[in-house]
């Protein structure tokens, strides 16, 4: 079982495209381009920065939990997600350890990643996702 990196920071801004210049033609960071995870009802804009991304969050719908997130706290960062090496094995690890999970079976998320989400009552109110990248 091992963390292997920070993977990306969800970031909520209140204008995509704004963000999305800011932190690819003013920072100089690449685009890598974005895609829409209909299941989440969020559109996603993918910004990297060396070993990990930027995750620019979209709501494409006002009952997604984006809409709800910018609706109750503006913008700002939404997650933190980390990815481990066996999703599986650490969703076993968390539930051993009495850890609330929002997902209790993997999904799957942009990217085509396997994930699942951490509740903020088991983290001490960060959102914690935890993140397995597919074989290519």
């Amino acid at each position: 079982m091992k963390i292997k990196r920070i993977n990306h920071l969800g970031i909520v801004p209140k204008d995509l495209n704004q963000s999305k210049n800011f932190f690819t033609s003013i920072l100089g960071l690449n685009h890598e381009g974005g895609e829409t995870v209909e299941e989440q009802k969020v559109a996603v804009e993918f910004v990297r920065c060396e070993n990990s991304r930027l995750e620019l969050l979209s709501p494409t719908s006002t009952d997604s939990p984006i809409a709800k997130f910018l609706e109750t706290k503006g913008s700002g960062i939404q997650h933190i997600a980390l990815e481990v090496d066996n999703l599986d094995i650490w969703i076993d690890h968390l539930k051993k350890n009495n850890i609330k999970l929002i997902d209790e079976k993997p999904r799957y998320g942009a990217h085509n990643m396997r994930i699942v989400f951490v509740h903020p009552h088991s983290t001490g109110g960060v959102l914690v996702e935890l993140v397995e990248e597919q074989p290519k």
